[in-house]
């Protein structure tokens, strides 16, 4: 029987390349999932960066409940919103 330097058994090398393939499988898997993951995460926050016509409708409507505008600048900022 041969005998590697670590004293397991041989069996001509094939089952380290295995081992070693199936781990760069891994290792390059781990890096495209994180690549994935950074991208989904930098675009998420830009698409959310810009407020829409919707956001300032709504933040009108709270301003006009909380009092600091009253019902004529209400609806004239609302006409300004929707044209």
């Amino acid at each position: 029987m041969w005998h590697d330097s670590m004293g397991y058994m041989s069996g001509n090398g094939w089952e380290h390349m295995f081992f070693g393939g199936v781990m760069m499988l891994v290792f390059w898997g781990l890096v495209i999932a994180l690549i994935v993951t950074a991208v989904r995460h930098f675009t998420k926050e830009r698409s959310y960066s810009r407020p829409t016509s919707q956001d300032a409708l709504d933040i009108l409507r709270e301003r006009y409940a909380r009092g600091e505008i009253d019902r004529k600048e209400f609806e004239e900022r609302k006409r300004d919103l929707s044209s």
